[in-house]
């Protein structure tokens, strides 16, 4: 015991470091979603066919303008609409919302179902739109 206490008081910073990694490995393995930018959803929706953008916000949000072939269900119907998305449990499903905040918790919604291949769009439809990539209104 004597021995471990002076490997822990002269290796300090060591110890410090492993706990820290060790903390950031765990969070990475507990995080729902794998945040992508914009142009990474260009890139996976030309590579990767069947992919799915799916709009977690508001009914009136979604109409003022939206990401072009995107499906529409509010985070507060998700729950109850989850049987909808069963066709793409193996698929790519691209999350998005105003800024990516309700997005993630959708990612985490997914994740707790089944889906695997779920990834946030970083900042949301306004990073989309800062990016002047198309939209649909309506």
């Amino acid at each position: 015991m004597e021995n471990m206490n002076e490997f822990a008081v002269t290796n300090w910073v060591m110890i410090v470091m492993w706990f820290f990694l060790l903390g950031m490995i765990i969070h990475s393995f507990l995080k729902a979603s794998h945040d992508i930018s914009p142009q990474q959803v260009v890139q996976l929706m030309s590579h990767e066919t069947g992919s799915l953008v799916l709009d977690v916000r508001e009914e009136n949000e979604y109409q003022s303008g939206h990401i072009k072939d995107s499906i529409h269900i509010p985070l507060s119907a998700l729950k109850s609409r989850m049987s909808e998305l069963e066709s793409y449990k193996d698929k790519n499903i691209i999350l998005g919302c105003r800024s990516g905040s309700r997005s993630g918790r959708a990612s985490s919604m997914l994740k707790k179902n089944g889906f695997e291949k779920v990834h946030n769009l970083r900042g949301g439809v306004l990073a989309w739109e800062n990016d002047n990539l198309p939209m649909k209104k309506g």
